[in-house]
């Protein structure tokens, strides 16, 4: 990408000498009173064409300005010295530059998806009198290509009655369905200012935590997409030790180069585009800019194309990352205001949650940090109990699979209303936990007795993420093991209903018959800091299933703590049980426990052998009424 205009690029812009304009000219012959003018988005804003669109506002009143995504550092309003109802502003989505006039009513927002923005100018529901756009220098054959933002641009271009163009060596060339003819543009000004950039950002150990779970969820030759914002963005140094990634995204960033560059995006993997990275536009430095210009393995299209739904779909474990403002307790996503006030958009957000919905393994995703600090230092939740008066919701219960924050992830997809409660609660902040339980008994959506894992001192008790890991059993299948959650309600309950009454009698000494809430929820809600419940975690057809519990509960004796297992029978004779017992002792000691002590009846000669033949020194045991009682010395 050269910054001077060569021979060539000279020669092919001699061929439409009469097309070139001043500045002034430009906006004066083809813009007049009471139109409506489209100014092209993000870092491709035509600055040029721009600030003199304002300097000529006085005689060029009741201009209607649509935008997509302003960026820039212009404000129309000063510079135009302060005549507030000059320029009407009209955006899809709500940049810095506009969002204090949204807020004061001098400017006004249209809620759409972006995958349908090019309908309403193509279709001529909203007539549009002229573009002013940037695009790089005309090629031999006369095409210039919108560069590093086709999104809705070149729809709205083709669809403009006037095409006013502003003509930059210092635009990448980008590839794809991206180009626009010099025939189909009405005048144009040389310009040779640099491209805006825009930085995310330093990522917080909030968002670096989020990204960390996100990853977790992100498989080998997945293709993912990434929305605005510092979360998302945050995500791609998190996928460093992944394989064959490919991307499939409306916007990317220099994170996807620095991806490329370490052979983890290759793309050679996905199912459509085999090869390529699609995007409509890209946000981001020099470097990023370098990477698209004239890059084979980057194809731009507009956003009709690559928001599309049912495009989204084809993509095989398509991986949809978008952020949100606040979710309420049901799953419902505001993500474009606070309250009455609207901070954002719905972008391409919505567009891809569902594309990747219906995919093939696809796996849409909100992230969101669980706490916001207002102006006056107050801390509040953005978990809440119900969505703030106002507040829009951008992506419905019905369309939310999984929600991420700095505290874990809720899977909703598919669950009833109880249950995503218990689910986002267990992502709330510490905090506000017994505040959103409150809320949720007050409406009756969960148990009137349902309660948090608290500790000793009616803290509420952290979720353990640190013992979570995976064991390979000798059938040659991974099961992940990891503490029990306030969520494992139902699943515990169908891993007990699977034991046949034989194993019933062995581990509860009477053929128990019914699991109720009121026995189940001791064995789901415990304190952690002095409990531990372990359970084997397996996936069969995509059902969440417990195939195993183990766990140590503390007694009258503060060094020792009892122990109990269970393994489903389909699941029996891989190790499970020894490697849950080696595991809990390793946690026991973290927790100052130095004897595990437990009752097995002698009937249940398995336990009796995994006990026995454990490696830990038994320093007590008795046999009574056929009950094998002992107590286990794991210090050493």
């Amino acid at each position: 990408m050269s910054n001077d205009i060569s021979k060539e690029i000279l020669s092919s812009l001699k061929k439409f000498r009469d097309k070139q304009a001043t500045t002034e000219n430009a906006i004066k012959t083809f813009i007049k009173p009471g139109d409506r003018i489209f100014i092209d988005s993000g870092c491709s804003e035509p600055l040029d064409l721009t600030k003199k669109l304002i300097e000529l506002g006085p005689v060029l009143p009741d201009v209607e300005i649509i935008h997509f995504l302003s960026l820039s550092d212009l404000d129309y309003y000063e510079t135009a010295g302060g005549i507030e109802d000059l320029f009407r502003h009209n955006a899809f989505f709500i940049g810095k530059s506009l969002r204090k006039y949204i807020k004061t009513g001098f400017a006004d927002y249209t809620p759409m998806l972006l995958s349908e923005i090019p309908r309403i100018f193509q279709s001529g529901q909203m007539h549009l009198d002229t573009a002013l756009i940037q695009v790089n220098p005309p090629d031999k054959y006369g095409y210039c290509s919108f560069g590093i933002n086709v999104d809705i641009v070149k729809s709205i271009a083709e669809a403009a009655d006037k095409v006013i163009a502003e003509i930059n060596p210092k635009m990448p060339r980008t590839l794809g369905d991206s180009f626009i003819h010099m025939d189909d543009i009405d005048t144009f000004v040389s310009v040779n200012h640099d491209i805006i950039e825009y930085s995310y950002g330093d990522s917080d150990e909030k968002a670096k935590k989020i990204a960390k779970f996100v990853a977790s969820l992100i498989e080998d030759e997945s293709t993912i997409q990434m929305g605005i914002g510092q979360i998302p963005n945050a995500v791609t140094k998190e996928l460093v030790e992944k394989k064959n990634l490919g991307v499939h995204s409306e916007v990317f960033s220099d994170g996807i180069v620095d991806l490329v560059e370490k052979g983890v995006v290759t793309c050679k993997k996905k199912t459509i585009h085999k090869d390529k990275i699609i995007c409509s536009f890209v946000m981001g430095s020099k470097k990023l800019y370098n990477f698209v210009d004239d890059n084979p393995m980057c194809e731009f299209h507009p956003s009709d194309y690559t928001n599309d739904p049912y495009i989204i779909s084809k993509n095989n474990k398509q991986v949809a990352i978008n952020a949100a403002l606040t979710v309420d307790l049901t799953g419902q996503v505001n993500s474009d205001s606070l309250g009455h006030r609207f901070y954002s958009g719905i972008g391409g957000q919505v567009d891809f949650i569902r594309g990747a919905g219906r995919a093939k393994d696809g796996k849409p995703i909100m992230v969101l940090p669980s706490t916001a600090t207002l102006e006056d230092g107050t801390v509040i939740s953005r978990i809440v109990p119900h969505l703030d008066e106002g507040s829009g919701v951008v992506v419905t219960r019905g369309d939310v699979h999984y929600v991420i924050t700095e505290w874990g992830i809720a899977y909703l997809y598919g669950k009833s209303i109880r249950e995503r409660i218990l689910e986002m609660i267990n992502i709330a902040h510490p905090d506000f936990r017994e505040d959103l339980l409150n809320h949720a008994k007050k409406w009756n959506l969960v148990y009137a007795d349902q309660t948090l894992p608290k500790s000793i001192d009616g803290r509420i008790s952290q979720y353990p993420e640190k013992y979570e890991t995976s064991f390979k059993l000798k059938n040659g299948k991974t099961i992940k093991i990891r503490p029990v959650k306030p969520t494992d309600e139902r699943i515990l309950q169908e891993l007990y209903y699977s034991l046949d009454k034989e194993d019933r009698y062995l581990r509860f000494f009477y053929p128990v018959r019914d699991f109720r809430h009121k026995k189940t929820q001791s064995q789901i809600i415990i304190d952690y800091s002095t409990n531990m419940i372990l359970v084997g975690e397996y996936f069969e057809n995509g059902e969440q299933k417990i195939i195993a519990t183990g766990g140590f509960f503390k007694t009258i004796s503060p060094s020792t703590a009892e122990i109990a297992f269970i393994v489903h029978e389909n699941w029996r004779g891989n190790g499970i049980s020894k490697y849950l017992l080696n595991y809990l002792v390793i946690i026991a000691r973290e927790l100052n426990y130095k004897f595990f002590s437990g009752s097995i009846l002698l009937e249940n000669k398995s336990m009796l052998h995994i006990i026995n033949t454990s490696g830990y020194r038994i320093t007590s045991k008795h046999i009574e009424g056929g009950v094998f009682e002992f107590v286990m010395d794991i210090t050493k």
